[in-house]
This record gives structure tokens, C-alpha cells and sequence, in this order.
């Protein structure tokens, strides 16, 4: 039998980067997983024992991977993998599923890619303190939201430094800097009517340019971005104040509600007043 501790965070607060589930595991023997398709960034940290990871590349081809303990390894969103203890020497992880509008630049930066999944640590110090804030956000699930945010941040921090990392040229940098202009003008903005040319015309780049460098930099294009994030916004309104569907509508860019609930549904599945009752339900 697996030894399995697991917990689920409640992520719709938390836009940049945000937590969704955590744990460790012991596994049995020649115990698997997949194969499978995540929607977020899973990454595992071997503590001891070895196993193998099927993922597919940039290709589309299937590669296998030999991971052992004090090495780890990133599932990108989409990939398909499925990972295997050894039947002699099964491995223990811990793992945490992590998203949000930095976190595909962050992974990036901190040099995995679906042709470079596995971590090999280059400092045995960053890599240690690393561990120990998994290993804290798995064993304390039921610590605050922010409490647990401020672990992510760290633990983030300590994987993107234990690793070689990618040298940022000064087109990544320029590039940064129109991403950087095009999310302040949103979250300063994103209650008025505003479209993607505007968010493109702010930057000084014509439309096209735009979304290419956006959706590299961000993982999805502009107007799924600022979908999102008005949605985002909204879902804590509905949770936090007593404000009705209309007037939440409005303070998020919707002057017509029908719109503003089909957007709604879109992203998280029920309509705004049923999104709203199930969060009652559940506090």
C-alpha cells in the first residue's frame, strides 16, 4: 500500500501564481500513474528511491526518463506522461501542482521544457531548503491561504535558484517589458471596455506582434488572459461582498449580464448566482 498524504488549495483568489494541489507520497512497488494530462505545472521531488517518467516532447514523441532520489521533474499543462516506481526501489515524493499568469515564465526561466523535464540541482544548500517547503506545504494543508502563498513563493524562489537557469537576452527583456506595460494596463483597466488593439496600442506594437510575444511569455493570448482575469475578480466579489450578479457584471466590464454570465459559465462552469451558492455552501 501506498503511505499518501494529499490536500487541494482554494486557488480562486490568487491570480499571478497560485497553488492547487499538494503532497508526498510513498510509493509501493512498481506503483504507476497515467498515462494522464494535467491542467497545471506538477512538479515532483524524489526524497528517496528511483522510478521512471514517460513524457512526451515538443514532438510529440514519447520519452522515458530515469529519476532518482535528490532529482525531480515538471509536467507541463496538456502533456501526457505517466511515471512508474521501481519495483525494487520505489521511490517517495513530494509534489505540488502550480499555476498562474507567471508561472509558464518562471518554469521557463528556472530551465525545464517538455524536452527538459527532469530537476538536477546545481546547489545542494538551495536544493535542501527547497525540499523542506514542500515538505512544509504538504504537512500543513490546513494553514491559511496567505500562509500557504508565502511557502509557494519560497519554494518557487529555491527551485528557480537551485538550477542553471536561462540566461536572459535583451530581447527576453524587452519582450518582459511589453508583457510587464500590457498586464499593468489590465489589472489597472480591466473594468472599462477595453479590447486587446487598445492593450496593443499601449505597448507601441501592432496587433499580431502582440499576441505572439503575449501568449509566449503568458501561455495563452491576450483575450483568453483578460477573460480570465475579469472572471478572476469577479468570482472574489461574489464571494467576498453581497453585491448582486449586476452590479458585478459592471464592475468587471460587462454592461450586458446574459454576457457576463455566459463568460462566467465559461470559465468556472456554473453561472455566477450558482457559482455563489455553492461557495456558501461549502464556507
Amino acid at each position: 500500500m501506498s503511505d499518501l498524504l494529499f490536500s487541494v488549495f482554494p486557488s480562486d483568489n490568487f491570480v499571478d501564481l497560485s497553488l492547487f494541489q499538494f503532497g508526498r507520497e510513498k510509493c509501493s512497488p512498481a506503483h504507476s500513474f497515467g498515462p494522464a494530462a494535467r491542467n497545471h505545472f506538477l512538479f515532483h521531488y524524489v526524497i528517496s528511491g528511483t522510478g521512471r517518467l514517460f513524457a512526451y516532447d515538443s514532438s510529440g514523441t514519447t520519452k522515458e526518463y530515469s529519476i532518482r532520489s535528490m532529482q525531480g521533474f515538471m509536467i507541463f499543462p496538456g502533456q501526457i506522461t505517466t511515471y512508474v516506481a521501481d519495483k525494487d526501489l520505489p521511490w517517495e515524493y513530494v509534489w505540488i501542482e502550480f499555476d498562474g499568469l507567471r508561472a509558464k515564465a518562471i518554469v521557463e526561466a528556472s530551465g525545464f521544457s517538455l524536452d527538459n523535464p527532469v530537476y538536477k540541482a546545481r546547489s545542494k544548500d538551495l536544493r535542501e531548503e527547497m525540499m523542506k517547503e514542500m515538505n512544509y506545504i504538504a504537512e500543513n494543508g490546513s494553514s491559511s491561504p496567505l500562509h500557504l502563498m508565502g511557502h509557494l513563493y519560497l519554494f518557487i524562489d529555491y527551485l528557480a535558484r537551485s538550477t542553471e537557469g536561462i540566461k536572459v537576452n535583451n530581447g527576453s527583456k524587452l519582450r518582459d517589458f511589453y508583457i510587464h506595460e500590457a498586464l499593468e494596463y489590465i489589472s489597472h483597466n480591466f473594468q472599462n471596455d477595453i479590447s486587446v488593439e487598445q492593450i496593443a496600442d499601449i505597448c507601441g506594437l501592432n496587433r499580431s506582434y502582440f499576441g505572439k510575444i503575449f501568449k509566449e511569455a503568458v501561455g495563452v493570448t491576450p483575450q483568453e488572459f483578460l477573460l480570465k482575469y475579469r472572471m478572476t475578480k469577479a468570482a472574489e466579489l461574489l464571494k467576498l461582498t453581497q453585491l448582486s450578479v449586476g452590479e458585478i457584471s459592471s464592475a468587471v466590464g460587462y454592461e450586458n449580464q446574459l454576457h457576463f454570465s455566459r463568460a462566467f459559465k465559461s470559465v468556472y462552469g456554473l453561472s455566477p448566482k450558482k457559482w455563489r451558492a455553492e461557495q456558501i455552501l461549502n464556507s
